[in-house]
């Protein structure tokens, strides 16, 4: 009797440890590019941290060289057949569907998850990878990482969110600058621009996700989902809704019992010990 086949690898590998949820992208043979089905699973992935109590940080990573290559133009990201005009181009609004349901679903989904989501980027980011990696709260790069705004190579215009992202991080011109060229950037450029927290070795990558991520889930969740909203809103407000929206999330953190716990353990003189409620 023949054995059975070997279970093929997961395209995206999940755990979760000490309060931290690992999204691992798992289709180094193809450097990551991304399928439809490894983008639904993210989200899905992400959707659920937000929603458990268990989960107090995210961390987001990929094996092999490459962290994400971009969307998988191969693979069942394009529109189908059934939606093609007779000359076999893509009917009217197909093409703003796909980008609103997809790759901004995804950016969406790091940038509205209330845990605090880290990007250990392993290897290159391109087009969408680098996205994804952007839109996270914090970003840790091996030495060997690369980002690049590939789409103009293309001839296509950067999506997933990437004109939205970009300026708010490094400024219009140093957006165009990378939109335009399509160059890659090193890790280490990418940590002078702005775009990466921090830079280190491949091999101390995941070591430092880990005891980043740890170290968040151990934090007061609630209060850090609050500042993560008024960051990520601040850009898009004026002044007396920014001030309007900091009061309210001060009124709301009040009221855990984390800030009661890190208000006792000042006046007690010891470290707090927060339970995420």
């Amino acid at each position: 009797m023949p054995s059975p086949e070997p279970a093929a690898a997961p395209p995206v590998r999940h755990t979760i440890r000490n309060g931290v949820c690992w999204i691992t992208l798992n289709r180094p043979e193809a450097m990551n590019a991304l399928t439809r089905e490894q983008r639904e699973r993210v989200i899905a992935l992400l959707g659920a941290a937000d929603t458990d109590p268990t989960v107090r940080a995210v961390v987001i990573t990929a094996t092999g060289r490459g962290f994400c290559a971009g969307a998988d133009l191969r693979g069942s990201s394009a529109p189908g057949p059934g939606s093609a005009t007779e000359d076999g181009k893509p009917a009217a609004g197909d093409i703003t569907r796909l980008i609103r349901h997809g790759a901004q679903r995804l950016i969406g989904a790091v940038l509205d998850c209330e845990k605090p989501v880290v990007a250990a980027v392993n290897g290159t980011a391109a087009g969408i990878g680098a996205h994804l990696a952007l839109a996270c709260d914090l970003v840790l790069a091996a030495e060997g990482a690369r980002f690049i705004e590939v789409f103009v190579r293309r001839g296509l215009v950067p999506d997933g969110g990437g004109a939205y992202l970009l300026p708010r991080l490094i400024g219009p011109q140093r957006a165009k600058e990378l939109m335009f060229f399509g160059d890659a950037l090193s890790a280490v450029e990418a940590e002078r621009l702005g775009l990466v927290n921090r830079v280190v070795p491949a091999e101390d990558l995941q070591p430092t996700a880990r005891a980043w991520a740890e170290r968040l889930a151990q934090g007061p969740t609630r209060t850090l989902a609050l500042t993560k909203q008024l960051v990520n809103a601040s850009l898009d407000v004026d002044r007396t809704a920014a001030f309007a929206a900091e009061a309210a999330a001060v009124e709301l953190a009040m009221a855990t019992a984390d800030a009661a716990e890190g208000v006792a353990s000042f006046r007690e003189r010891r470290q707090p010990t927060y339970r995420g409620i």
